[in-house]
């Protein structure tokens, strides 16, 4: 007999949620970074290539949930069993995923809006200093793809 919610729909609930945090994530951290690349392009206009580089660095962490959803797609939900509480586990990893990435792309754009804000008073030096910062947080959405892979992994679901 199979339960009133089906542990396939709770994994692709999880890998949904997952893209879903990268969505809403790097939908705030490039809004802001471009905000402040609009105030620093009508300031300099010969900034657009860095401001363009640092406004779409936070993009990426929607790419790393993804991949969750296509991993809980393509390699979990054939091997789920329909029994037991593997659909709660994965979904758990899917909304573990959906904070790193959301956070991470979030809190990206903020130090990418700084980093582009003081392009037109350094005349670009600080182009470099500001990417390495962000790759920082960047990490934090490296780590929450990781998380997911290893823990699916290690579930036997993978």
């Amino acid at each position: 007999m199979m339960g009133l919610i089906s542990p396939t729909s709770l994994a692709v609930l999880g890998g949904a949620l997952a893209l879903a945090g990268g969505f809403a994530g790097s939908s705030l951290g490039i809004g802001i970074a471009a905000s402040a690349g609009a105030a620093t392009l009508a300031e300099d206009r010969g900034q657009f290539r860095n401001v363009m580089v640092l406004a779409t660095l936070p993009m990426t962490q929607t790419f790393y949930a993804l991949i969750v959803l296509i991993l809980i797609i393509t390699g979990v939900v054939p091997k789920l069993p329909e029994t037991g509480g593997s659909g709660f586990a994965v979904l758990g990893i899917g909304l573990i995923t959906a904070s790193a990435e959301f956070f991470s792309a979030w809190q990206q754009g903020v130090i990418c809006a700084s980093g582009i804000s003081l392009l037109p008073k350094t005349r670009g030096a600080i182009f470099t200093q500001s990417v390495l910062l962000a790759v920082l947080v960047e990490l934090l959405g490296v780590l929450g793809l990781v998380f997911a892979i290893m823990s699916l992994t290690m579930l036997g679901l993978m």
